[in-house]
This record gives structure tokens, sequence and C-alpha cells, in this order.
């Protein structure tokens, strides 16, 4: 077998045992595949991810069982979102630019690449099995909300801000990042499709918050009048792998597609709205606000107190009502993706009304 000096980027069929040797010979694993199994994993929008089961000519106690490697995906309009949110780009530059120093606890990256002109990638990670992915659909226990709490703050913590960020043109929300998509005219047609689309299953409430978000969207990131640092911005149960019986880390987090420069507490506004159901949320609210703000406290961060994540926290569920009607129309359309969406939707619109975010200025 003829080993790959480096590896190319290629996608999963194109894949065989000599290439899986160079991506773990590459991160300093001296062990020879012989063959392997490969099965699709995850419920990703955006990219297809697939588990490699390896079997060893030569191996030892550092290679590992399996790999889940991340690629392009397959269905067209998914794939072209991808590309044109520069979504492939931004993974591969986190995993190779941010990583080290965010705090957050990620998968052990074995390899990744990307081609700029094509936005072709590949991305090999480290199998977090026995620990399973978390579900929107489902949401989450309150420790294991705790847990995603601490590790947002953490995650915040690491870049809080750091103005670095400003001169990467691979973070979202950065001086040196292209315009966003998201201008109004954008906004405001897939607001209308959307309503076309889901019309019936949507309640009367959620309808007015859309009505009344929809053209103030861009003015909601960009008038955050506080310190800005990395943030998640997908930041919800079905980007994470949990603990189970059976072992894993306690939570880490996935899918960094669309990470930006931005507001710490509207990734925690994101994750608490969507993955808690709205009277838990409500009830244990104020802990976990307390908890974030320890957290960060213990990490260094001064000068941010109890009053300022009140107010950011309490308009951040704006992010998570936009990306529930911006991806419904720009990605392949699922049954799923679906009841997803509008549960995203839907909790967004029930927190924005509990913290009287819709009808203010």
């Amino acid at each position: 077998m003829t080993v790959l000096a480096r590896p190319d980027i290629r996608r999963p069929e194109a894949i065989d045992a000599a290439w899986l040797t160079a991506v773990l010979q590459s991160a300093g694993v001296d062990a020879v595949v012989r063959s392997f199994t490969a099965k699709g994993v995850g419920t990703g929008q955006i990219g297809d991810s697939v588990r490699f089961k390896l079997e060893y000519e030569r191996g030892g106690e550092s290679a590992p069982a399996s790999l889940v490697g991340k690629f392009p995906a397959a269905g067209d309009e998914s794939r072209n979102t991808g590309i044109a949110l520069g979504n492939y780009v931004r993974e591969v530059r986190f995993y190779q630019r941010l990583a080290p120093t965010a705090l957050i606890h990620t998968p052990r990256c074995w390899f990744t690449d990307v081609d700029e002109a094509t936005s072709e990638f590949v991305l090999m990670m480290e199998d977090l099995a026995p620990a399973e992915q978390g579900d929107q659909l489902q949401g989450v226990s309150l420790e294991q909300a705790r847990l995603v709490t601490i590790e947002a703050a953490k995650l915040h913590a690491s870049h809080w801000g750091d103005d670095a960020l400003d001169d990467m043109p691979f973070v979202s929300g950065s001086r040196a990042a292209p315009a966003s998509a998201a201008n109004p005219d954008a906004v405001k047609m897939l607001w209308e499709a959307f309503k076309g689309r889901y019309g019936p299953h949507l309640a009367p409430e959620w309808i007015e918050a859309g009505e009344w978000l929809a053209p103030r969207f861009g003015s909601l990131g960009a008038s955050h009048d506080g310190p800005r640092c990395l943030t998640h911005n997908d930041f919800r149960p079905d980007n994470m792998m949990f603990a189970t019986a059976a072992g894993g880390y306690p939570v880490t987090v996935l899918d960094w597609q669309s990470y930006a420069y931005g507001s710490g507490p509207t990734d925690l506004a994101y994750f608490l709205a969507g993955a808690l159901p709205r009277d838990v949320r409500r009830a244990h609210e104020d802990e976990f606000l307390q908890l974030y703000l320890d957290t960060l406290t213990g990490l260094g961060v001064q000068g941010y107190g109890m009053d300022d994540l009140r107010r950011h926290y309490a308009r951040g569920a704006y992010l998570l009502f936009g990306t529930a009607f911006f991806a419904a129309m720009i990605v392949t359309q699922t049954e799923r993706g679906d009841r997803m969406f509008l549960q995203m939707l839907g909790s967004a619109a029930d927190h924005m009304w509990d913290h009287g975010v819709v009808g203010g200025d």
C-alpha cells in the first residue's frame, strides 16, 4: 500500500485505507490502516458526517478505533448554501486557528483542509462515542443545560474583547469579514417565503414576532453595546455531544460553521430558549444567568455585571428566530428539518415575548 505524504481533500466515497493511514501518520500516529467500514452519522443540515471504523495492519495504543469525517453536504441546495455563506472555509479555519485557544471542549481534529477557491473541504475528527448527539426536538436536562452554560462562558471568556478577531476575514461580524448575506431585502424575502410555506403551522404571536423582527434583524446584531467575544452562533443541542451511561465527555460542542465576533449572551439565549421548555426556562433562568456570569468572572472577565448580562441576554433569542426561518428556506427540506425549524422559531418567539423584546425599539 502506497501511503500519501500528506492527505488530500476528498469526498467520503473516494477515501481508502491509504488515505486514512496518511491522516493518522500526519497527526503523529505510527499506524497503518488495513481496512475500514463507513456509515453516515448525525443530522447536519449543511455538512454530512461519516464514521470510519478502522482495522489495522499495524497499530498501537494511540491508534483510534474510529474517526468521524465531515464533508460538504451531498444535497445541492444545502451544499450551495454552505459555499455561499463561507461555512466550510470558516469551520476549517476554526480548527486550524481558534480551537487551541477557545477553552470550550471540542473534538480532537486529526486532519482538516479546505480549498478556498471551491470550498471543497474535509474535517477528520475524534469519534466522541459513546457520547450521543443532542436533539433539538427533545431538548436537554437541567444538568445538561448547566454544563452547556459553563461551556458557553468558557468560549466567550477565551476571546473576550479580543480585537484581533476583527482582523480575521473568516470570523463573521469582524471588520475584515465580507458583508453579511442577511441584508434587509434578503431577510424580508426569506421571512415572506417562510410564512408562505409554513403559515398554517404558525401561531399568531409567532407571526407578530416575525413581522416586528424582519425589518430590524440586521440592526439588532449591529447595535450590541457591550464587549464582543468569540461566539458560536448556532448554539443548540443538535450541535453538541453529551455523555451517556456508557461514557464520553460531559459535553462537546461541534459545528463551527457560523461563529462570529459578537455578543456572548446571544449564544446563551439561543441555547436556553430552544433547548428547555418555556416553563422550565422561566423557572431556572436566573440560576443560569448567575452561573454564566460567575464562570466568566472566574475566568478573568472584569467590568461586566448582571445588569449588562440581563440586557444583552433578553434580546438574544432574535438570532434563534432568524436562523430558523433563514435556514428553513436555504437548505434541503426534510421532515425533521421542518419540525425542528418550527420548534426553534416558536421557542425564540416565546423568549422574545417573555423579555419584552417584540414591540421595543
